[in-house]
């Protein structure tokens, strides 16, 4: 684990527990929140028609129109594949075998941990969870308005909730209240949260990462988890400017939110200097990683409006490509 993520752990609810209350839950998708979904669905049919739309199915070897292979015949094989012109030539009984389009299984993954809901007095409302819920509604409903099959788990070190895979957007409404239930709890480890996903979930596609990627196993293992099993990794990392310039200072007890150790700590402004250069160190090496594996990475800061987060998504090319 390194200094990032020791230092947050450490550092994120101080020994002043007391906190400001976040806006009210049942804010969270509003009538403003659904126009805005509106607004983006539109956005996206515009970005992804034609030859895009095409390019967002998954294709398997069916009963399609579309030709993509022989194999040896074997009985039993249907007579209407057999291609005939081939065994003229090669005197050998060969099926043809056709691409068949299937719908887009789009996984929204979102960290519900411990320090996902810091900065708020309930479990509920802390203020990168809240962000975390509002980008997995909004690209559920992207996906679910341009026909795709959705589904969203919640994630700590296990899966902690699951929401069954769904289509058509008047379905938005199962999304909030899957998402007004979910709480942060729990210790983060991807890695064995996302092992757990992936054999759950035999059906590969999208899977889309919400999640502020603090891991003390470190956030490259869940990222392979999903490589490895053959998903489509995109990942949105959520973070926020005063988890890289925390308003702290002299002598404090602080304690891991997570794990609830404690440790005692003098602050000073060069100690706070080497902390925020080892931060910006991280998400360097976030985005160096995703770049190397070829891994859909976007930051999500949470003073950036999700509708406007997300435009920016569609302007650079990423989702539902």
């Amino acid at each position: 684990m390194g200094l990032v993520e020791r230092f947050f752990r450490a550092a994120a609810p101080l020994s002043r527990r007391g906190v400001a209350r976040g806006p009210v839950e049942d804010e969270l998708f509003d009538d403003a929140f659904q126009r805005k979904l509106e607004h983006l669905a539109l956005v996206s049919k515009r970005a992804f028609t034609g030859a895009m739309k095409a390019e967002r199915r998954t294709k398997k070897i069916g009963s399609g129109v579309e030709f993509a292979d022989h194999r040896a015949y074997a009985p039993g094989d249907d007579f209407r594949y057999l291609d005939w012109n081939a065994y003229q030539r090669f005197d050998r009984l060969l099926v043809k075998l056709f691409e068949e389009e299937e719908d887009l299984a789009i996984y929204f993954i979102v960290d519900n941990s411990r320090s996902m809901g810091f900065g708020a007095e309930g479990p509920k409302s802390g203020l990168k969870l809240r962000y975390a819920k509002q980008l997995a509604a909004a690209l559920a409903y992207v996906g679910l308005a341009n026909l795709d099959r959705i589904s969203i788990v919640t994630a700590t070190d296990e899966i902690t909730g699951r929401m069954e895979p769904t289509r058509n957007k008047r379905r938005i409404f199962r999304v909030f209240e899957f998402l007004r239930r979910t709480e942060a709890n729990g210790d983060t480890d991807l890695g064995a949260a996302l092992r757990t996903f992936a054999a759950q979930h035999k059906r590969r596609g999208l899977a889309v990462l919400i999640s502020d990627l603090y891991d003390p196993a470190g956030f490259e293992q869940g990222i392979n988890v999903l490589r490895y099993n053959h998903f489509e990794p995109f990942v949105l990392h959520v973070v926020d400017a005063k988890d890289a310039r925390p308003e702290l200072k002299g002598d404090l007890v602080l304690y891991d939110c997570e794990t609830g150790d404690e440790r005692e700590v003098t602050v000073t402004d060069k100690v706070l200097a080497r902390y925020t250069e080892a931060y910006e160190k991280y998400l360097a090496r976030v985005q160096r990683f995703c770049v190397k594996k070829q891994v859909s990475y976007f930051q999500a800061d949470v003073s950036v409006p999700f509708d406007d987060l997300i435009l920016r998504v569609f302007r650079r090319g990423g989702f539902l490509r």
